[in-house]
C-alpha cells in the first residue's frame, strides 16, 4: 500500500535535535511534574463530558497575554473574536488528535471562537522534528492553510515525526525544501523553548492544555464541556457563571 513520500531527515541536523530535546526536555520536566494533593479538585466546577472533574487553575492575566506574542503561535477560527480559547498541544498527544476534531466543530458554531494554537513539543524528539516543520509552515503560510496541514497531519495514524509532518506539508501542496531550510534554523529551538517555559509558568502540566478568561484547564474536557465553558464566557465573562456554579 503507497503511504505517501518517504523523506530521509539529515535536513534537521541531529546536533539541533539534541541541543533542542536537552534544553527542552529540561523545561518540560518541571512543567509536566505533578501538582500536590488536592489540585486535581480544580477552582472551577468544571466536568468533563465523562463527568470526571477537570484539573484547572487559575493564571495570571500577565501570563495570559503573553500566549498570543510567543513566536509561532498561529490564530485559527474568528481572528477578531470576542472569545479567545488558547491551546498547547503536542502533535503526538492521542488526546490532542481528538481535542482537533472537537474544537474543528466548535470553530465551526461559534463564530466569536478566537483560537490560538501553541506548539508544545514535549513527547519526546520524534514531537521535536515534527514541530520544527509545523513552525516553518507557520512561518510559511497564512493561518488557514496552516490549519490545512495540521487537519492532514491529524488525518494519519501512528507517531509523527518530521517525516510525517513534511509528507502532510507536500499533500496540503507546499514545497518540502523551503521548509526545510527554515526547519534547519536555530531559532526554532528559541521558539520551542519560549513555547515550553510559558507553558511551565502556566502549570501546563498535561496536553492538550487550554488557557481561556484566566484559567487553565488541564486535559481535554470533551466537546460538550468546551461548549460549556464558551457558552459561560459569552453569558458571564467567567468559565463558570455563578449560578450553575451551585
Amino acid at each position: 500500500m503507497n503511504t505517501g513520500p518517504a523523506f530521509t531527515f539529515p535536513a534537521i541536523e541531529m546536533t539541533r535535535l539534541i541541543r533542542s530535546a536537552c534544553l527542552i526536555g529540561l523545561t518540560a520536566l518541571v512543567a509536566l511534574t505533578p501538582f500536590g494533593a488536592g489540585a486535581d479538585q480544580g477552582v472551577y466546577p468544571i466536568r468533563a463530558d465523562d463527568g470526571a472533574i477537570v484539573a484547572n487553575h487559575r493564571v495570571p492575566a500577565g501570563l495570559e497575554g503573553r500566549i498570543g506574542k510567543l513566536p509561532g503561535v498561529v490564530v485559527a477560527g474568528n481572528p477578531r473574536g470576542s472569545i479567545t480559547l488558547n491551546e498547547f498541544y503536542d502533535l503526538n498527544c492521542p488526546y490532542c488528535r481528538r481535542a482537533f476534531s472537537d474544537v474543528d466543530s466548535l470553530l465551526k458554531s461559534h463564530k466569536e471562537l478566537r483560537l490560538v494554537l501553541v506548539p508544545f513539543p514535549v513527547l519526546g524528539i520524534p514531537s521535536i522534528q515534527a514541530s520544527r516543520v509545523e513552525l516553518a509552515v507557520a512561518e510559511s503560510v497564512p493561518p488557514q492553510k496552516f490549519y490545512e496541514f495540521l487537519r492532514q497531519v491529524y488525518s494519519g495514524r501512528g507517531v509523527i515525526d518530521g517525516n510525517r509532518a513534511l509528507a502532510a506539508a507536500e499533500a496540503v501542496g507546499l514545497d518540502v525544501k523551503e521548509l526545510l531550510k527554515i526547519a534547519n534554523q536555530d531559532s526554532l529551538a528559541d521558539t520551542m523553548i519560549a513555547h515550553v517555559r510559558l507553558g511551565d509558568a502556566l502549570a501546563i502540566q498535561a496536553t492538550p492544555g487550554y488557557v481561556i478568561k484566566g484559567v487553565a484547564i488541564v486535559g481535554h474536557p470533551g466537546r460538550a464541556a468546551l461548549a460549556r465553558i464558551i457558552e459561560s464566557v459569552k453569558r458571564c465573562n467567567a468559565v463558570v457563571c455563578e449560578d450553575a456554579a451551585r
